[in-house]
């Protein structure tokens, strides 16, 4: 099996790469920047721009799925530049991809492709299952439902769509999780806000074998790629601060502070949305780390 992975050096794709390589799932992969692209007997880049609409369809052969995990970091300040930037890198990828498969002969029958939770209303009381569809107008549930329109024209090739709507990540090599320790590490630990807002999450190891679960068993639709035990903001931080042994004292943090140092992006730490886990495990996938405690001990304590 050849898979195709945009964004395989980014944090998803560089855990990912490393587990079909492990095994033996032969990868290429596509990269912006020509500097990065090797040739190896397993793994091969490929050059491409989508804002150029600039793609080497050698990318293609032999290639059975791909696997979309390309988009712009949203960790990042949102001025009104790079808010579209966030958007049209995750649209323009789609489209580049949908043009070469319709335009160059393939073997491609798969189609996998990240999308967020963020697609879901702020709300301490609804728990989010894959069939809610009342979205609503903000920046991060747009970003979302383009995301996803972008990939669904893929279907109209007789390939097969699976989209997994992705949690916080918990990773020691990048995403929320080393901003989490920083003030906790220095003993100034608090939740943000009331801290009741409710954290979706997902261990790194768990999100790149629920993409290679998807592989495997040819997964359709929308699936929820977050654990089944979701932690309030207050619960995620005091257990970073436990297991760290690090004092937890400090008032919880005001919104209006972080949205003068962060900007519209300070969203990204007060909203809340509870995700339901249960779809994914009704297909048969098995989480390694199902409580935050497991997760997080695994990721900090040496």
């Amino acid at each position: 099996m050849k898979v195709l992975i945009t964004g395989a050096t980014g944090l998803v794709g560089t855990a990912l790469t490393e587990l079909l390589l492990q095994n033996g799932i032969k990868i290429n992969y596509l990269t912006t920047s020509k500097n990065k692209i090797e040739h190896q007997p397993n793994y091969n880049g490929f050059y491409w721009s989508p804002e150029s609409g600039v793609i080497d369809e050698n990318c293609l052969i032999g290639v059975n799925t791909i696997i979309h995990l390309a988009g712009a970091n949203i960790a990042k300040r949102w001025t009104p530049k790079y808010k579209q930037e966030i958007i049209e890198s995750r649209v323009l990828s789609a489209n580049l991809l949908f043009n070469a498969l319709k335009n160059n002969p393939h073997q491609v029958s798969q189609f996998i492709s990240a999308s967020a939770i963020g697609i879901y209303p702020d709300s301490l009381q609804n728990y989010y299952s894959e069939d809610f569809t009342k979205f609503e107008d903000t920046f991060l549930s747009n970003v979302a439902i383009k995301w996803e329109e972008s990939v669904d024209q893929i279907e109209r090739l007789n390939i097969s769509v699976c989209k997994l709507r992705t949690g916080l990540v918990l990773s020691t090599k990048g995403g929320a999780l080393p901003e989490i320790l920083k003030p906790i590490n220095m003993g100034i630990g608090s939740a943000f806000g009331t801290g009741k807002q409710m954290q979706s999450w997902i261990h790194i190891h768990d999100l790149a074998n629920m993409f290679m679960f998807a592989l495997q068993n040819n997964l359709q639709g929308v699936y929820n790629a977050v654990a089944p035990s979701p932690v309030t903001n207050y619960e995620l931080n005091y257990a970073v601060a436990q297991i760290l042994e690090k004092p937890f004292f400090m008032p919880n943090i005001p919104r209006f502070i972080m949205k003068l140092t962060l900007g519209e992006m300070h969203t990204l730490l007060f909203e809340s949305q509870n995700v339901n886990a249960q779809k994914i495990k009704d297909a048969g996938f098995e989480f390694q780390y199902k409580s935050i405690q497991s997760a997080l001990k695994q990721l900090l304590v040496n």
